[in-house]
Parts: structure tokens; sequence; C-alpha cells
């Protein structure tokens, strides 16, 4: 049984996801229209997986994403200013317009920076916890892989790593089944594809409805309270579903009709909390919309900013490079 929040936390955990909504939102008609430059993995429908699990985490715990970053960069603590700075190509973005939008992040806020490799965060996020670990400080991390990562020689070698040593690192499979356009079911003879491996690694588990925030987050507390107390990291596997495809040029003509409308219709995790906020009368309709129009805003004007904000200077190129000479 789900224990209901606070009427302060709840909406706030509301506000943000409707914030990574209406970016994500704001992105692709940016794209369609021609006006951004680039190529978009988008997180719509995983809202719930990104606020969830990083709601509660402090300032100076770590995250690590994947190319799909946006939500979960959002919900760490990026402003959408420096992120549509960054998917300009600006010198104000939150990487100095050299990331784009599968490279975005901010060490100020406990955001690593994205990693487009598929399953190349999770040693990067275990090295992070270890570092945690020798230094004798109580921060977490919290690494999100997708389904296809599950089956990567990097998921195994690092589960093994982090199940031996105790390391104080949560890996959130997000696993909305699809690798790319291919089904799960047809690279994985799991039906959970990291919670049902995870015994082999010494490492406990969860499977969680991903798109129920209060769930994902309850899921989330007991893991972080596991790794700040020394015992070790866990495997959290969120059952979810993106709304789009996998990159901006996916029509998803792979996936059944009636699975994507169940999944978007149905199990939206922004409107279905919205409901649920209303429903437990934590804030009037009226009240609702007002702050929603207030995040709407904040997006166009960080859109408008973006726009006419300087570019990078051509000596920037070289900062924040590393060579051996």
């Amino acid at each position: 049984m789900v224990t209901f929040p606070s009427n302060e936390k709840a909406l706030g955990m509301y506000k943000t996801m409707y914030k990574i909504r209406k970016y994500e939102e704001s992105i692709y008609y940016l794209f369609l229209e021609g006006i951004m430059p680039g190529t978009i993995h988008q997180s719509t429908g995983e809202e719930a997986s990104a606020v969830g699990m990083l709601y509660d985490l402090r300032k100076d715990d770590w995250m690590a994403s994947t190319h799909r970053p946006a939500g979960h960069d959002i919900a760490k603590g990026i402003t959408v200013r420096a992120m549509m700075c960054e998917m300009f190509g600006k010198a104000e973005g939150c990487c100095g317009g050299k990331g784009g939008a599968m490279h975005t992040g901010d060490a100020s806020v406990g955001a690593m920076t994205a990693n487009a490799i598929v399953g190349g965060n999770l040693p990067i996020a275990a090295g992070a916890a270890l570092a945690f670990k020798m230094q004798k400080k109580d921060n977490v991390v919290v690494c999100f892989f997708g389904d296809g990562a599950s089956n990567e020689g990097s998921y195994h070698e690092t589960m093994n790593a982090a199940g031996l040593w105790k390391l104080p690192v949560i890996y959130v499979c997000e696993n909305n089944l699809y690798s790319a356009n291919t089904s799960i079911s047809l690279t994985c003879c799991q039906e959970d594809v990291a919670a049902g491996r995870a015994e082999i690694y010494g490492i406990p588990s969860e499977v969680v409805d991903g798109n129920d925030v209060l769930a994902v987050n309850e899921a989330a507390a007991r893991a972080i309270a596991r790794a700040r107390a020394g015992e070790g990291p866990t495997i959290i596997e969120v059952k979810t579903y993106r709304h789009g495809g996998h990159s901006r040029n996916d029509a998803c003509g792979y996936r059944p009709k009636d699975e994507a409308d169940y999944w978007i219709d149905q199990r939206d995790p922004v409107k279905n909390f919205r409901k649920v906020i209303l429903e437990k009368g934590i804030i009037s309709e009226e009240e609702l919309q007002k702050e929603e129009a207030e995040i709407e805003q904040e997006i166009d004007d960080a859109v408008e900013y973006a726009k006419s904000a300087p570019l990078p200077t051509y000596d920037s190129a070289l900062e924040n490079v590393f060579w051996e000479g």
C-alpha cells in the first residue's frame, strides 16, 4: 500500500513532472519546425520514473543518465533555461553548448553529463559510488539505464563489482519494452530484465510500476536508505513506456496499436497523477491551471532567451578538453 506524501511534496512532484512534459513537447515542436538543430531522444511518458527516483536526493548526491536525459536532468535540478540554451548550442547551455540533447548535465546540481553509449554510464556511476565509499561519505548515486543496456557487457561487469564492494548506488532500469525498435522479448528470456538477474550479483531488487510516481518514490526511499547506511546497491526495475519513438525519426511502426493506446491513453503518469492530487483536494482546478500556466510561461521564456543568447566563442572549443601532450 503506497503512503500518500505531504500535500506540498505531492504538488511539487506533479509540477516537476508537468515541467518535464511541457519541456519535451516544446523541444519536439522546435525540431519539427526546423528551428532547433541536431536530434532528440525524448522521455515523454517516463516522467514518474525520473521524479520519483530523484525528488528526495540531496544536491550533493549524484545522478547518471542515458541518451534520453532531459527528464532526469530537470528532476535533478537543471533549469529549463540552461537546458534550452544547450539545445540551441549556446554558451549559457548547461554544457556550454558542446553537448546537445544526448549530453546534458550540470555538476553543480549533481547531474553527471549524460552518456549516449548504451550502458556506458553504469561503470562511471559505480566509480562515483566507490569514491563516496572511500571518502566515508553517505552520499549516493542514482544511475538510470534502459532495458537494452541490461544485455551489455558493461552491465554485468558493473553489477558484479557493485554487489561485491557494496557500493552506495541505485541502478534504475527504465524498462519501456523496446530497445530502439526491437521488443525486449526478442532479446531477453526474462520479463524482468534487470531485477530478474539481480540475485546472482548479491544485489536486492524491486520491480515497480514506473508510471506511478508515488510507488517509484517509495522504492527510491528504501534504496537510498540502504545505500546511505552502507548496505550496498539496489536494482530497481520500473515498468514504463515512452510515448514517442526512439528518436525523432522513429514513427513507431513496430509497436502494436492497442499496446500504445493502453500505455499512452490509460497509463499516462502526468495525467493520472493530476487526477489524484485534484481528487485528494490538494489544490483546486483553478489554482492548478495557474501553476501549470506559470510553468508553460517559464518554458516559453527559456525558448526565447535561448534563441537570442550568445554562441560559444571559438576559444571555448579548447576549454574543458583534455589530451596528452
